[in-house]
């Protein structure tokens, strides 16, 4: 299951580095971030728990950039 998510990140370098370290959560098959749009799309692997697995992308990233929001 694909899905799109709006996004606040502050700057391109964030946004990279949130899209690789997110990208290695469990449960997620592809995630690809656009600073310009801010807007992250997921692919989540399939029988992973969408709900979970954002939450973890949400721990990862806060950790990388501490203001980033998924809206």
């Amino acid at each position: 299951m694909k899905k799109t998510f709006k996004i606040e990140v502050d700057c391109a370098n964030c946004a990279n580095l949130v899209e690789e370290a997110a990208g290695k959560v469990t449960g997620v098959k592809d995630l690809t971030i656009s600073f310009m749009t801010q807007k992250m799309k997921v692919e989540f692997a399939e029988g992973a728990d969408p709900e979970e697995v954002m939450g973890e992308i949400l721990k990862v990233a806060k950790k990388i950039e501490p203001d980033f929001e998924i809206l």
